[in-house]
């Protein structure tokens, strides 16, 4: 029957394609014979990717409640250290109106726990272009949504950006995915609307929410007067619905503004009381983004980025969790008894152990190309800020590429704050990495 459901939504989709193609796709093309020809001497494959070796060390924070979640029956010592060994393959094939595009990761780790391995499948779908106007993807592919850098609130339809590093690729979702795009005269320069279907079942989508259904979202995008706007939406069973809109303009050449609005209808917010017990209760939620890029004259970009998570526990709300796993840990200390603290565990995973979980956050990125004519050197640092209890991250980072295909970056995270506080409870108090990658 579901099958049935999702055929039939492709179908439905199709036809409604077909419908707006005389509005998107009508008169005015012409072939360039210059531009096939080109494109036939195009070789139709390519095949690419990095290895990666990168390893890692951890500073431990053994007085903090995620380090008491974790290890309370272990003596871990102050550091731990990780080897990960990275492979990525990442390429295409264009054969006339059809393309073939994937991209696989494939991991392999050993830390205290040993060796560990896992490959996953980032992206792999079928592209169909019968026109420059007009295109149609299906299978796993990762729809860029939002203007933001470090953040999404209208990334209705992907998996979140890790704020600590937002240029990493990201694992796509199994969708259909058209693009219909047409350009004017005018202040209204471009219109494109690109729909979306996502169905969720045990095996397909499941990590997106309730299983068996088919959601589907939709995007209208503009360019009007020099900047980019977009309308959003999803509906469907697996999430709530959703409502969404962004916007990005060059103030000047070197200067952008952009932000970002999502509202969730029937959101379910999160409470824990003195006790450490969770509360949950639907309400209708704002989720905002606001924020600029900077270039100096020097070549120092400067990102700054403003995030409101309408969702997010508040600062009361973090402090009951950390008090209650410090009397879990006292309980064992005294009696042997780990209930309390396999308890918060549990309630960790869904609160305080999420990316970003609390209400308000300030992003702050400063990196400067080139700095003193040193050639494929680019220093960098970055700060994140928990506003709603004053907690923060430095990361300050150098990134060479000594010869061609070869890229170094070391980098730093160090976490401040105090007790009872996002940043001065986590598991590590800093954390030392260098990333070592040969493109290929």
């Amino acid at each position: 029957m579901k099958k049935t459901l999702f055929v039939f939504g492709v179908y439905m989709v199709g036809w409604f394609l077909t419908c707006l193609q005389p509005v998107f796709c009508q008169d005015d093309y012409q072939f360039d014979l210059s531009e096939i020809e080109k494109e036939i001497e195009k070789k139709p494959y390519y095949i690419g990717g990095f290895l990666e070796f990168r390893p890692v060390l951890w500073g431990l924070d053994q007085d903090s409640a995620f380090y008491r979640i974790r290890f309370f029956d272990q003596d871990r010592g102050s550091t731990l250290e990780q080897y990960n060994f990275g492979l990525r393959l990442e390429g295409s094939y264009q054969k006339g109106l059809a393309g073939l595009y994937f991209r696989t990761d494939s991991l392999l780790r050993y830390d205290y726990q040993g060796w560990n391995g896992d490959m996953a499948l980032l992206e792999g779908y079928l592209s169909l272009k019968p026109n420059p106007r007009f295109t149609l993807n299906t299978g796993k592919e990762v729809v860029q949504w939002g203007k933001g850098y470090a953040f999404n609130p209208v990334a209705f339809v992907s998996r979140p950006k890790d704020p600590d590093d937002p240029t990493e690729a990201l694992e796509g979702y199994y969708v259909v995915v058209a693009d219909l795009i047409r350009s004017f005269e005018g202040p209204l320069k471009t219109l494109a609307f690109t729909p979306v279907i996502l169905p969720v079942t045990e095996s397909v989508n499941d990590d997106f929410g309730e299983a068996e259904h088919i959601n589907f979202a939709a995007k209208l995008y503009f360019l009007f007067w020099d900047t980019d706007m977009d309308l959003l939406f999803l509906t469907g069973e697996s999430r709530t619905p959703r409502y969404g809109f962004d916007f990005a303009r060059n103030i000047k050449t070197n200067f952008e503004i952009h932000g970002e609005l999502a509202w969730i209808t029937d959101f379910k917010k999160k409470s824990i009381d003195s006790q450490g017990r969770l509360a949950t209760e639907e309400s209708d939620v704002l989720q905002a983004l606001l924020g600029i890029r900077y270039l100096t004259s020097n070549e120092t970009t400067l990102i700054v980025e403003y995030y409101h998570n309408g969702g997010g526990i508040d600062e009361n709300d973090a402090g009951n969790f950390f008090r209650s796993v410090d009397r879990a840990y006292d309980t064992f200390l005294a009696t042997g008894d780990s209930s309390g603290l396999t308890t918060a565990t549990q309630l960790s995973q869904d609160t305080l152990a999420t990316a970003k979980p609390m209400r308000d956050y300030l992003y702050l990125r400063a990196s400067w190309k080139e700095p003193f004519d040193i050639l494929y050197f680019t220093p960098a640092v970055t700060s994140i800020i928990n506003l709603t209890d004053q907690s923060l991250s430095l990361t300050p980072e150098l990134l060479y590429s000594p010869i061609t295909n070869l890229e170094l970056r070391l980098r730093g995270a160090f976490l401040g704050g105090p007790r009872n506080t996002e940043y001065g409870e986590k598991l590590n108090n800093y954390k030392i990495e260098l990333r070592v990658r040969y493109y290929f």
